[in-house]
């Protein structure tokens, strides 16, 4: 093994009659390694990469990546030409509900609800008229089984609308609802 490495020795001596390039690879061995070997100079040099990386690639996202306001051709001229069209929607009345609900101590209770129903067309206000006893059926079956803690705060009033509107897309079926909107709620 000694000979190997006597062997390897002669052949970089060879390669490198005078010693050429053995400096300029000690400069460099030299500067990797005193790098890595002060911590200090190291952390600097990694925190002002993420600085100039950081800043470069903000400035990159703030000047290319906008929306159309950076397009050429769209000006506020363009905005304004545009016609504002109202969604369509139309509303659909549901009667006035009562229903008596549990107490915790016991003593009767009373909800007064009134709804309306969004729906996407018009038209489908005549088709969910003869439907409107369903509704409520599902309505009434649901709220008896409240409780008036289930109906504090504004996280209580939310679950409330979501399971009418899933009561109401079942009985509603070929038509759909896309909300239910509360008009009154008296908690007696």
């Amino acid at each position: 093994m000694a000979k190997k490495d006597k062997e390897a020795s002669d052949g970089e001596e060879a390669a490198n009659p005078e010693g050429e390039g053995t400096e300029e690879a000690g400069a460099k061995k030299g500067f990797v390694s005193k790098l890595l070997g002060n911590k200090k100079l190291l952390i600097i040099a990694v925190a002002a990469l993420l600085v100039v990386g950081g800043g470069g690639a903000g400035a990159w996202f703030f000047l290319f990546s906008g929306g159309t306001e950076n397009t050429p051709g769209h000006t506020e001229e363009a905005k304004a030409d545009e016609p504002i069209v109202a969604p369509q929607a139309a509303f659909f009345d549901m009667p006035d509900i009562v229903v008596n609900i549990q107490s915790a101590e016991g003593a009767p209770a009373y909800l007064k609800l009134s709804v309306s129903l969004e729906l996407a067309k018009e038209e489908e206000k005549t088709g969910l008229q003869p439907l409107a006893p369903r509704i409520v059926d599902q309505f009434q079956s649901y709220l008896r089984e409240l409780r008036i803690d289930d109906l504090k705060g504004s996280a209580g009033v939310m679950r409330l609308k979501e399971e009418l509107l899933r009561r109401v897309k079942v009985a509603a079926a070929p038509y759909h609802v896309r909300d239910v909107l509360l008009k009154e709620m008296i908690v007696q």
